[in-house]
């Protein structure tokens, strides 16, 4: 069963760069057909689709967010990064991470990230 959990810090100010991880347990991220992606939720909005990276390391990107964001991984450790540069407070929000097969599924439990000086 694939499992993921979010980490980094809950409060980042203004104009500093975003950094969370996501790490997988129950699958790889190599595995083909499947893709993993970051999803935000700011407060009182829908979930909003920020990018994912493949199994061969492409990335995807929102492009109302491509500019400021960038998705890599840690195939050692079985794990893929968010970064998210130039913060305001309008990115604060809850972060997940999340397997894309056919849709996005399972997700992890989310971290809230606030952004405030």
């Amino acid at each position: 069963q694939v499992q993921l959990q979010e980490s980094g810090p809950g409060l980042v100010k203004p104009s500093e760069t975003l950094s969370l991880t996501c790490t997988v347990s129950g699958g790889s991220i190599t595995t083909n057909s499947v893709v993993w992606g970051w999803i935000r939720q700011p407060p009182g909005k829908e979930p909003e689709w920020m990018g994912a990276i493949d199994a061969s390391g492409t990335t995807y990107y929102n492009p109302s967010l491509k500019s400021r964001t960038s998705i890599s991984r840690d195939t050692s450790k079985n794990q893929f990064t968010l970064q998210l540069s130039s913060v305001a407070p309008r990115d604060t929000a809850v972060y997940y991470c999340a397997r894309g097969s056919q849709g996005w599924s399972p997700w992890g439990q989310g971290t809230q990230v606030t952004v405030s000086s």
